[in-house]
């Protein structure tokens, strides 16, 4: 069943349009379902065994703060 059209969709390119429709046939998962699942392809991605987990964290570095005098 297609999804009714909004005038945004005309601006869409097919990718997005794919993928909007590929997001909306998954399951909505918690965020704990979210992590186990990414968890566990990061483990099944990791080869061989002795490898770290290829699990990505995002987090952005920044230098330490100056002291104040």
């Amino acid at each position: 069943m297609a999804s009714p059209k909004t005038p945004n969709d005309a601006k869409k390119s097919p990718a997005v349009k794919s993928l909007e429709r590929e997001q909306s046939k998954q399951p909505h998962l918690s965020p704990k379902q979210e992590r186990d699942e990414e968890l566990e392809e990061g483990l099944e991605d990791t080869f061989p065994a002795s490898d770290p987990i290829s699990v990505i964290s995002s987090s952005i570095p920044g230098k330490p703060k100056k002291k104040q005098k």
